[in-house]
């Protein structure tokens, strides 16, 4: 059985579902493909949780996208009615004379604070004592840190925001094929040949945004660029969840040493919740999606407490109430790739988005919609072409 359509989307996480529904709103007829169910714990677009900032230090080519996601996801709130953006306030700390990298990095508080000044985002910069005065929680201060902080900045809930946009979208006319599994894509003659374990599907054109999956399933010279790698999410028990209250609990990355891996970042707790996530990042070791070990071990999480929450924050204890496990797919300048396939123009690519991505997403969605079906986005991708690793 063959099925026709404009634009097929293959992935329907971060990325995948953020477009399927940009290019559905656009009357596009397009189908999505998703190898589970999504949303799901399987991938990189899970964990309750994910920081989202305006004053986006990786650089200046990142915040209007980002800008694009907060619109988004505020417009996709009122018509849903669901809770997908929590506007708790972002803090981003290191010692003043931190040079460690942040997802490549260096100076990553400066580099904030400069996105925040360029593009008039609302912020202040705080000093040790006033971030000690101003969240109490934070008892490992050395006295010479400082600090980015963000009032709009906080977070989004993963799966509420990747069901809000699969639900839009099949109300507007987007099909979905959940638990199918794609075995190939590729152009051909006029369109894209996408041959499923359900049957195949012709699409004059293709997106293809299936994370870890993604260097598995496009082949050279993806499978050179793209790393996967093995992260871990924790949820500690706490013992005093009022030092956590609302005025005073943001979104926190705290770099705390020279090393990038001494760094870590967390979540406030939510009302009448007792317990607080954090997590931190590794690079050393890869994976696979198929051969990641999923289930997190106990040691694992004693020494992510031992490392990084001990005597850093308040009422915070080694008891974990939860812990997960996800994945990074990280390109080599730990940047995003957006961008038609070099060997195959009908096909576009979203991925590696390193483990910063899913605050981007909805904007991402929207102007690569915009790029398939229009030819042109009010976004400039063309700082995430594939084409610089070429030139390098």
């Amino acid at each position: 059985m063959e099925t026709r359509v404009d634009v097929a989307v293959i992935g329907l996480g971060a990325m995948g579902s953020a477009t399927l529904y940009q290019l559905a709103k656009r009357g596009v007829k397009a189908i999505g493909i998703e190898r589970y169910a999504a949303p799901h714990a399987l991938g990189s677009s899970h964990g309750e949780t994910r920081i989202t900032r305006q004053a986006v230090g990786e650089g200046p080519d990142y915040v209007p996208l980002v800008l694009a996601s907060h619109r988004i996801w505020r417009e996709l709130e009122a018509a849903t009615g669901a809770s997908l953006l929590n506007a708790c306030g972002t803090l981003i700390m290191s010692p003043r004379d931190n040079k460690a990298l942040h997802h490549g990095m260096p100076d990553f508080v400066s580099r904030s604070i400069k996105s925040a000044t360029a593009f008039d985002i609302p912020h202040e910069v705080i000093d040790s004592a006033e971030i000690a005065r101003r969240f109490p929680q934070f008892v490992g201060l050395s006295g010479r840190e400082w600090a980015c902080y963000e009032p709009g900045g906080g977070y989004v809930r993963p799966e509420a925001c990747i069901e809000a946009q699969l639900d839009r979208a099949r109300a507007l006319g987007a099909e979905i094929r959940s638990n199918t599994v794609v075995q190939s894509v590729a152009q051909e003659a006029g369109g894209v040949r996408i041959v499923t374990d359900q049957g195949v599907i012709l699409a004059d054109r293709a997106v293809v945004s299936a994370g870890s999956w993604c260097a598995d399933l496009l082949g050279g010279p993806f499978e050179r660029l793209l790393t996967v790698t093995r992260q871990l999410l924790h949820w500690y028990e706490i013992e005093d969840v009022s030092a956590y209250g609302a005025a005073s609990s943001p979104v926190f990355i705290w770099m705390h040493g020279e090393r990038e891996t001494d760094y870590f970042y967390g979540f406030p707790p939510s009302v009448g919740d007792p317990r607080l996530k954090v997590a931190t990042e590794q690079y050393a070791t890869s994976t696979t999606p198929y051969a990641m070990d999923r289930e997190v071990a106990p040691e694992e999480s004693a020494a992510m407490y031992r490392d990084h929450v001990q005597g850093r924050l308040a009422g915070v204890t080694p008891r974990v109430a939860k812990a997960a496990a996800c994945l990074y797919t990280v390109t080599p300048d730990r940047r995003f790739i957006i961008d038609r396939h070099p060997e195959q123009d009908r096909i576009t690519v979203i991925s590696a988005c390193s483990g910063h991505g899913f605050k981007h997403s909805a904007g991402i969605g929207e102007a690569v919609a915009q790029s398939v079906a229009e030819g042109r986005s009010d976004v400039d991708l063309a700082p995430f072409s594939i084409a610089r690793f070429r030139q390098a």
